[in-house]
């Protein structure tokens, strides 16, 4: 368990190759894109029906309307355990003034005396949100969609997750508690690729939405990339991740119980351990086979950490360490070292990055305030996770008055006839006062 890679003693590779060298899930998207492009093609072509008997064929249960029913919300929130609801409570409370935070005010500049340009901060119409219900029904993603939606001014929000034979052919009663809670009342009970095309395409009483964001298994991500485009997407997001960047002063039990919290999402998950402390790394290894065979989902741990996406990376120090970090650009990393906010800060690329011994990934997960939707696979050298911006655009409003205009005209003049586009400055010079 947790395979050890040694990187001691020698000059680190460049990012790229550094990269290649780390443990990391493999998901194959274009395998599946055969499997998902029919599955699409169905409900674009025969909306509802389509979507009635995919549900039926995949998800072995007979959903005769993909609508959720208020009266389904409202009984979902009514029956929850108190505890889980004022969990839920203070994660939305917490959720909603980080996230407050973030959004963006329009702003007027003058480039000159009678031209302007506004960058105007619009939020997308209609958003639909992707809700995971496979190995584990994820009522806080429900959180940590709709949130930002809602503080981005989206007017129109829609939210789907898979339909559960033990629930009558609902979503999980979790999901539909934290709808009814955050007040969305568009509900739907499809999962899968299916979804994702009946967020593309519409279908039944859904009508198509602009974006789609939320995590899903490989299946909705194929579906993403095939419907990108129709739709604008979050990101393609692969099975979850945690790093874990440590030195001696680092607890191994905590260490290792979080690298199991990740491991207990999915037999794909990677959870990864770089360490300037050979002695630590023994520690966490023990810790792990000990805390592994006292967990619930032992088996599906244990693949996770047997598998190639997980392990054990010695580094000679902490540079190193920083370095192997950045070129494995983690979805959630742990810093669990001397003055951890000075290292943190050191952080080029990660999801998220979790300081110190008491900010644990699980945090994060449910009410730290931050968002949990966070890129994975690498992404992270590139990308951000979930926020208000994702459901906002920027438009440039350009203001220029006659006179304005007219002082750059002999610029748009000269640039026009560089690149061969002489209709360019005729739009200009039609304009000019003989």
């Amino acid at each position: 368990m947790l395979s050890r890679i040694d990187l001691r003693g020698s000059a680190l590779p460049g990012p790229r190759e550094l990269a290649h060298l780390l443990p990391r899930a493999g998901t194959d998207i274009d395998a599946v894109l055969a499997t998902v492009r029919p599955i699409c093609e169905d409900v674009r072509l025969r909306g509802a029906e389509a979507v009635r008997e995919i549900t039926a064929r995949l998800d072995r249960v007979d959903v005769p309307d993909m609508a959720v029913p208020q009266a389904a919300l409202d009984e979902a929130l009514a029956s929850i355990d108190p505890a889980v609801r004022a969990a839920l409570e203070e994660s939305i409370r917490r959720v909603r003034i980080v996230h407050a935070d973030q959004r963006r005010t329009d702003v007027t500049t003058q480039v000159s005396a009678g031209g302007t340009v506004t960058e105007r901060w619009v939020p997308v119409r209609r958003v639909g949100l992707y809700v995971p219900g496979g190995l584990a029904p994820l009522l806080s993603s429900v959180v940590m969609n709709v949130v930002p939606a809602q503080i981005a001014g989206v007017e129109s929000i829609a939210v789907a997750s898979p339909p559960q034979r033990d629930n009558g052919g609902l979503p999980d009663p979790g999901v539909l508690a934290a709808c009814a809670l955050l007040g969305v009342t568009e509900v739907y009970a499809v999962g899968g690729a299916q979804a994702i095309a009946v967020f593309g395409y519409g279908a039944g009483s859904c009508e198509p939405v602009d974006l789609v964001t939320g995590p899903g298994n490989v299946y909705v991500t194929a579906a993403k990339r095939l419907l990108r485009g129709l739709i604008g997407i979050d990101s393609e997001a692969g099975p979850t991740e945690v790093a874990v960047l440590a030195d001696d002063t680092a607890d191994a039990g905590h260490v290792a119980a979080d690298l199991i919290s990740q491991a207990e999402h999915d037999p794909l998950a990677g959870a990864v351990l770089v360490t300037t402390s050979e002695e630590l790394a023994d520690a966490v290894l023990a810790q792990v086979l000990a805390q592994v065979a006292a967990t619930k989902h032992t088996e599906r741990i244990t693949t996770a950490l047997n598998g190639t996406q997980s392990g054990i990376v010695l580094v000679d120090d902490l540079d190193a360490g920083l370095a192997v970090v950045d070129a494995y650009a983690a979805e959630h990393l742990e810093i669990q070292t001397r003055d951890p906010r000075a290292v943190a800060m050191r952080v080029r690329n990660a999801g998220a990055v979790f300081v110190g011994p008491w900010a644990p990934v699980s945090l994060g997960d449910y009410i730290a305030g931050s968002n949990h939707v966070l890129p994975t696979g690498g992404c992270a050298r590139h990308s951000s996770g979930l926020s208000v911006q994702t459901f906002l655009r920027g438009i440039h409003l350009v203001e220029y008055d006659e006179q304005a205009l007219a002082e750059v005209a002999g610029h748009i003049d000269v640039l026009a006839n560089a690149e061969d586009l002489p209709g360019h400055a005729a739009a200009v010079r039609v304009r000019q006062r003989s």
